[in-house]
């Protein structure tokens, strides 16, 4: 399950600087010029094990001649239709505008939890700005946050946490779940109707013909599974119209819903930096990734070939490297159920659960041969590792001064795991945790 939270508000009360604070980036821009926000971003929020998307909206606004604001308006109802929460922020400095009144009458009317946030107040002694608020007559609460320097985002998030289901409370289905993921035009609902042996996906050389996320129960291998097709992923900003970003956001949701996706890519093509941002998509929602190059029977090749092309791709994927790949044709059918088969093996490498006896008992030795570099003339010493009980498979390791633990030791430490243990495919956190 995907717990979608949508921010909106008149231009320039901030909403980009929130969702630059609820994601940890700096991907939204920040400009005091209104309406800067024209295209919807989306990303990840995360507190304690709980994650959610969060996306960014254009302002509200009422439409002009041109009917630019007429667009936004659109864009935000889509993003609302497919949000769980309705994050309503209006700029305490200012006050209440007619703007927050047209958009809290649409608030009323989308049926979602709405939360009132009353941005910049930075200290206690602003938070009486809220008061006027109440006359829009949404909800019981009103928060007062900045979400500039992060006055009270924290218990935001907290509250945020709270209404998203744990992975005990989720009734999910038992079987596989395997998302067929790309760019638009790709071969995703070619390799559907390849795999189904008929039409269930339409298929067309225009791109993005695919507009929602399709689930299929299919039978191989003696078991059944589900495959989630799913619309093109597109460069963000050229999602140019209403659908194409329904269908992204759909597409990013259908990644975090599945337990590994299919990366189709574009033999003809070579991998893009498009088809790398898809890539990390998938190994930041921790989710299982088998390669599938495309249209690799329209490819002049030698014996050569298949080596050249598979170095070129992990050195592009590094440091996960151990990602099978297949090269694969929809029109021939060529190893697409070999692929479809690993892609069932990987769904099983992320259930993987290791003896904590076992782990100390390979990876000490070989951390006492190669032990972390000496930071600010203090030793760093690793005591203990154990596999934490997550979903996907997080090795935490108990060591004296954890935030000595540099980036190319703890690549070091992953390619040991992954060179031990059967991690195929799977995207692997380590955690450093003070002994």
């Amino acid at each position: 399950m995907s717990y979608t939270v949508v921010i909106v508000g008149r231009p320039n009360v901030g909403k980009s600087t929130l969702y630059n604070r609820l994601t940890g980036t700096d991907d939204a821009i920040v400009d005091p010029t209104a309406g800067v926000t024209r295209d919807r971003k989306y990303g990840i929020g995360e507190w304690g094990r709980k994650s959610f998307v969060v996306i960014d909206t254009g302002g509200l606004a009422e439409e002009d001649e041109a009917g630019f604001e007429r667009e936004i308006n659109s864009q935000v109802a889509l993003a609302v239709q497919e949000a769980d929460m309705v994050l309503f922020l209006v700029d305490g400095k200012e006050g209440v505008t007619d703007g927050d009144r047209m958009i809290a009458q649409k608030m009323r009317k989308s049926k979602r939890e709405i939360v009132l946030l009353c941005n910049k107040v930075d200290t206690s002694d602003k938070e009486s700005w809220i008061n006027e608020f109440w006359e829009l007559g949404l909800g019981d609460q009103i928060w007062p946050i900045s979400a500039n320097n992060g006055y009270g985002t924290g218990d935001l998030m907290e509250y945020i946490a709270t209404k998203i289901p744990s992975e005990e409370e989720l009734e999910e289905s038992e079987l596989p779940k395997i998302a067929i993921v790309g760019k638009p035009n790709v071969g995703k609902s070619s390799l559907i109707n390849a795999l189904t042996g008929k039409d269930r996906a339409i298929v067309s050389d225009v791109a993005g013909t695919t507009r929602d996320a399709i689930n299929t129960v299919y039978k191989a291998f003696g078991r059944e599974l589900i495959l989630i097709d799913t619309a093109g992923l597109r460069k963000r900003k050229l999602i140019d119209n209403d659908i194409e970003f329904y269908s992204s956001i759909r597409t990013i949701k259908a990644i975090r819903n599945s337990d590994v996706c299919l990366l189709l890519i574009d033999a003809t093509e070579g991998i893009t930096r498009q088809d790398l941002s898809i890539f990390k998509e998938v190994t930041e929602a921790n989710k299982g990734i088998v390669i599938l190059v495309n249209k690799w029977d329209l490819v002049e090749k030698d014996h050569k070939t298949v080596d050249q092309y598979s170095a070129e791709l992990r050195q592009k994927l590094a440091p996960m490297t151990d990602v099978p790949i297949f090269y694969t044709s929809t029109v021939t059918k060529q190893r697409i159920l070999k692929a479809l088969e690993k892609a069932v093996d990987v769904a099983q490498n992320r259930k993987v659960k290791i003896p904590t006896a076992k782990l100390n008992e390979v990876m000490l030795p070989l951390i006492e041969n190669y032990p972390p570099p000496i930071y600010k003339g203090k030793d760093v010493k690793i005591k203990y590792v154990t596999q934490l009980p997550t979903k996907s498979p997080a090795i935490a390791f108990f060591c004296n001064t954890p935030q000595y633990i540099k980036e190319p030791y703890m690549r070091y430490l992953e390619n040991k795991l992954r060179e031990h243990f059967h991690f195929e495919g799977i995207p692997v956190r380590l955690y450093f945790r003070k002994k």
